[in-house]
This record gives structure tokens, C-alpha cells and sequence, in this order.
């Protein structure tokens, strides 16, 4: 299964900032016996291409997130990421991701821009900040783009990530409500493994609710 695949199918994927990961592999495997699989390590993090590295090489669904350039983008395919995620428009991370043959998640707010993201080959665009537009805004833009894979990332937590996925974004970004940045630096992994049980219990019980 691809690391796109493993997002759809959890509906959620873990962005990870944090000052100091002492074992990405361990913070990986504690957020997949939550639930959530896939994991976003950002380049704000220091010593990521190490840290993406040793959680690909343990077998992990790992991607590099806060991606601005090319040469990032490179290094982060190189280190063994297996999806490369912008905050906004780089058509020159595009073309490196979309020929390494690795899902890419375009940062994108107004309809223009997410436009222009899946013209340049975005798998999947990520609607940020979404606490700023709110869930119903979701709704608006599958309007005039109903194909468009929407995930919004920017103030989701456990109390509001199912209504986005109410209005029709495909998976919710967990952050901070699920990886505390000082869980991650203490490595707090059974914390974050109960943490990121109850952000997807939240929204399993309103997949059952809808259905």
C-alpha cells in the first residue's frame, strides 16, 4: 500500500513539529498503534533528513513536511520519504516530487490557488490554514472542483476533525492535539499512542453516526 493509499484509508495522517525527536521510528510505531499511520516530519525540525531516514528505514509511512524548495525536496525523497507535503505553491517541489513518483500535498486557501495546484500535479491539496475558513468552506470549494482530494491542516483536533470530513475533505491533519511537542522531545510514546486513539475513536463514531 502507498503512503497515499494509508492516508485515505486511516483519513488521517499526523504532522509532527517538534524541537527534538529522540527516535522517529518508536514515534511512528506509537502513532500507528493509535491508528494513524502516516507521519509528517517538517523541515522546522533540526537534523529531519536524519530523522525522515531513520523512520523510512524502519519501515515507516513517512513524509517530509514544510517543503519550499527543490533541493529540500531532493533530499527528503533521497532520505526515504514517501510523500512530500508544501505549505503553499512551489511549482519547482512539484516537478521534483511528481518525477520521483511519490504523492504530493499542495498547500493551497482560495480556489485559484488550489487551481493551480492540481494543475501541477498535486495529489492531494492541503486547504491551510483550515481554522481560519472552517469546515463548511470544504463544502464550497468541492463545488467547483468535486474531484479535488481536500485535507485541511491548521487548527484540527479531536473536537472538529470529523466535521471536516463532513464536508468532504478526504483525511484531517493531527497535530498537537495528538503529538505534543513536549511528548515527542520526552519520548511520551504511550501518551501519543492514547492520544492518537482518541482523535480517531472521534472520528470512527462519526462515520458510524453518518452511515
Amino acid at each position: 500500500m502507498n503512503a497515499l493509499s494509508t492516508i485515505l484509508e486511516d483519513r488521517a495522517l499526523s504532522v509532527v513539529r517538534a524541537p527534538h525527536i529522540s527516535d522517529p521510528a518508536a514515534l511512528a510505531d506509537a502513532l500507528a498503534r493509535g491508528g494513524i499511520r502516516a507521519l509528517e516530519l517538517t523541515f522546522t525540525t533540526p537534523g529531519v533528513l536524519e530523522l525522515i531516514r531513520a523512520a523510512s528505514d524502519a519501515g515507516a509511512v513517512v513524509g517530509a513536511g514544510t517543503v519550499l524548495t527543490a533541493d529540500q525536496a531532493r533530499s527528503a525523497v533521497d532520505a526515504g520519504a514517501r510523500f512530500v507535503v508544501t505549505p503553499g505553491l512551489r511549482p519547482e517541489v512539484a516537478a521534483v516530487v511528481t518525477d520521483a513518483g511519490i504523492p504530493l500535498m499542495m498547500g493551497a486557501l482560495t480556489p485559484s490557488e488550489v487551481m493551480t495546484a492540481l494543475d501541477l500535479g498535486a495529489d492531494v491539496v492541503k486547504v491551510f490554514p483550515a481554522r481560519t475558513v472552517g469546515p463548511a468552506y470544504f463544502k464550497d470549494l468541492l463545488g467547483p472542483f468535486p474531484d479535488a482530494r481536500l485535507v485541511p491542516s491548521g487548527g484540527v483536533n479531536a473536537g472538529n476533525a470529523a466535521q471536516f470530513l463532513a464536508a468532504g475533505a478526504v483525511a484531517v491533519t493531527a497535530g498537537t492535539d495528538v503529538v505534543p511537542p513536549a511528548s515527542v522531545a520526552d519520548a511520551q510514546w504511550d501518551d501519543i499512542t492514547a492520544r492518537a486513539k482518541a482523535f480517531v475513536a472521534a472520528i470512527s463514531a462519526d462515520i458510524k453516526e453518518g452511515s
